[in-house]
């Protein structure tokens, strides 16, 4: 079973007061809550990978101790369960005290053999009731956004995107009041939790908690704890205290560029990019209105909040980052020390990361090489990709089918595949005859050989996945689920263990969206009601 070594409630200062109230909390990182119990739970399912990495079997995952556990019913030998205390800018604007208003920490699992072995995992359930942290909500997940956080944790995995994990989904017996549209018809819904998975969920409103009430000591004490135990090389290679925060931020500032692109190759929009639901390792973290862009639209957002102002569309995740990254650079800057300049130069390394990270990545994605000796080679990558896009914006092109397609493609109406309309295709095909006799041109340049040819095409595969969790997938499988159908779940997980290779059978999983779903709730845009 698991074994419990819960060093961030151990070390780091708690709440004194015991009791469960929604409340501001001060002088401390977290608050002892235990879960609500729930009426029937059930494993509805559950990640083999994630349960292996953590040492548990399939038989242990399905034991009552454990779905007790799982479900917030019951507590395993050595589980502390706690809340933390975070805050954050939302949507831009600061939002104050936040924290884990309906996640609860069962603590920090200790591997002890496996591949996995000596490594640390917080474990959490989200959905399991409420917290000190909660406000005026009930802490409470409901089955559709459980399942689309379930499913979107594993997918991710699968896809190569640095993300949380998750072990399981238990549907509670208990139903949950939601107003899904906000439209002042609140209906009685499925409960349900996830148990996500972690080497740490801290956020960068951790940090800005502090730093906004000028609790300077707990701030640096919690730089130390983070340093010293998910940055050893930093602490290791660092004496003073300044220089280590420096090459810790400039780290994380790195790891987040990493992580924008890895979005952005994928064609995956996080909906809510508030800084409380940005890791500070540089994980995905928090699956709440996230989408795939079905067409390739930069200003495609996934969250009816979000429609009007479209802060967090596509295209502009990018610079949302390095705007959170900012903030978390003036919540250091609280210290004194290090100076604005440093923590400066410090954030600059996000913009540098990042291009050099997408610009690696498109050219692989779109198999251009850059290493193949000829004098105009870059130049000629970045004019051919950067005319793709010009041509990709114009019309309705699912982009997961346009890459996948143009690994192996002999000519230009190859590419129809990726068209929402006939008609759109018609009239995009003269300039995307051009370009594709230019793109070829380039290929053959680069690629001269039958054998370069189909490395190439093995390359391209290797990065653009044929299958990715699109919105209307997940909303088919809620559909069953609420239907008391569970096995599409699992079905749908299988599929995305693979997303890079061709599954026979399966085809239909690889389909661009349908026109039935282009409206309806669940398969475009998602509220945060959950």
């Amino acid at each position: 079973m698991l074994t419990f070594d819960n060093r961030f409630l151990n070390t780091l200062p708690g709440d004194p007061n015991p009791r469960n109230h929604s409340r501001q909390v001060h002088g401390a990182f977290w608050s002892r809550v235990l879960p609500a119990p729930v009426a029937a739970p059930q494993l509805i399912a559950h990640s083999p990978e994630v349960a292996a990495m953590l040492g548990l079997g399939d038989a242990q995952m399905r034991s009552p101790a454990m779905v007790e556990a799982l479900s917030g019913n019951g507590l395993l030998p050595g589980m502390e369960s706690y809340a933390t205390a975070y805050a954050g800018h939302q949507f831009g604007n600061w939002a104050g005290q936040l924290g884990d208003g309906r996640a609860i920490l069962l603590g920090e699992a200790v591997t002890q053999s496996g591949p996995h072995a000596g490594e640390r995992f917080e474990l959490q359930l989200k959905g399991a009731g409420p917290t000190p942290y909660s406000r005026r909500a009930d802490g409470r997940a409901v089955l559709r956004s459980s399942i689309r956080e379930f499913l979107c944790s594993e997918a991710m995995h699968h896809l190569a995107v640095p993300t949380t994990r998750a072990l399981s989904l238990v549907l509670t017996g208990d139903q949950v009041e939601r107003d899904m549209f906000y439209d002042g018809n609140p209906e009685l819904e499925l409960g349900a939790i996830v148990c996500r998975v972690a080497p740490s969920f801290l956020r960068f409103g951790h940090f800005e908690l502090f730093a906004s009430r000028g609790e300077s000591a707990l701030l640096r004490q919690l730089i130390d704890f983070t340093i010293t135990h998910y940055f050893p090389h930093v602490a290791a290679a660092h004496a003073g205290a300044s220089e280590r925060i420096i090459a810790w931020y400039t780290e994380v500032c790195e790891r987040t560029a990493k992580l924008i692109a890895q979005w952005m190759r994928v064609g995956f929009v996080h909906g809510v990019m508030n800084t409380d639901n940005m890791s500070i390792l540089g994980l995905t973290i928090d699956y709440g209105p996230y989408g795939w862009v079905d067409d390739f639209d930069p200003g495609w957002t996934p969250n009816t909040t979000d429609a009007g102002g479209k802060r967090y569309a596509f295209g502009r995740q990018p610079g949302i980052a390095q705007w959170n990254l900012a903030r978390l650079g003036d919540a250091l800057a609280t210290l004194g020390d290090p100076s604005p300049e440093a923590l400066g130069d410090a954030l600059a390394q996000f913009e540098r990361t990042y291009s050099r990270e997408v610009n690696r990545i498109f050219r692989d994605k779109f198999g251009l090489r850059d290493d193949a000796g000829h004098p105009d080679d870059a130049g000629d990558n970045e004019a051919t990709i950067d005319a793709a896009f010009s041509l990709l914006v114009q019309q309705e092109t699912d982009m997961t089918i346009f890459f996948r397609t143009l690994a192996t493609a002999a000519s230009v109406d190859a590419l129809h595949a990726a068209f929402y309309s006939d008609a759109a295709w018609q009239e995009a095909r003269p300039p995307w005859q051009a370009w594709f006799e230019r793109y070829a041109a380039l290929v053959a340049r680069q690629h001269p050989s039958p054998d370069s040819l189909a490395a190439r095409a093995a390359r391209m595969n290797a990065v653009n996945p044929k299958y990715v969790l699109r919105n209307y997938l997940a909303q088919q499988v809620i559909d069953a689920a609420h239907q008391g159908d569970h096995a599409p779940i699992s079905e749908l997980l299988d599929v995305m263990r693979n997303p890079y290779d061709e599954q026979p059978g399966r085809e239909r999983f690889a389909e661009k969206r349908p026109d039935w779903a282009r409206t309806k709730a669940g398969c475009s845009m998602l509220s945060c009601s959950s």
